[in-house]
């Protein structure tokens, strides 16, 4: 009896993320504010996003990357890549969600979270996915402008509530 691969964990949330691109936003600049991307634009957005010098995100390499490859050649995205997620991970030896991160540095939670991205799409509230995406870039953006002014991030524990410190350079 031949046995079955299993599918990676991040193939089996494309259709999630296909959802969520539908309208991605992405800073151009601090004056230009956000913009919006829809699903037949990813190859464009590729392109755009290559043209950077360095690219902040987080789980980028771990997901976002991954599902972007299905669009198109992602080397120079790759290139340029740094992760939040992974640098953390490697200093504490465990991961951390953006929640955590930015309850704990900024005072402020995400506005939803993936799964609830998914319902909407199943309820048609596409610009509630937008309003999301555009959310969690701006958390990010603020994370690492108080990161090069502080030298350290902040999270908190899931259980225990208690926040812990740090020290990056980003």
């Amino acid at each position: 009896m031949k046995r079955r691969k299993r599918l990676p964990r991040w193939l089996k949330r494309l259709e999630r993320v296909k959802a969520e691109l539908r309208q991605v936003s992405f800073p151009r600049s601090a004056e230009e504010g956000f913009r919006q991307w829809e699903e037949p634009a990813v190859k464009e957005l590729i392109r755009y996003l290559s043209g950077f010098g360095r690219i902040f995100s987080f789980n980028g390499d771990g997901f976002d990357s991954r599902v972007l490859s299905h669009y198109g050649d992602i080397a120079g995205i790759n290139a340029r890549s740094f992760d939040l997620l992974t640098d953390l991970k490697r200093k504490l030896g465990h991961r951390l969600s953006l929640d955590s991160l930015a309850q704990g540095t900024l005072n402020i939670g995400k506005t939803a979270n993936g799964l609830q991205s998914l319902q909407w799409w199943k309820e048609g509230k596409i610009q509630m996915i937008a309003d999301y995406c555009q959310q969690d870039v701006k958390v990010l953006v603020d994370l690492v402008s108080f990161a090069r002014k502080n030298g350290f991030v902040q999270y908190s524990d899931r259980s225990t509530g208690e926040i812990f410190t740090v020290k990056v350079n980003w």
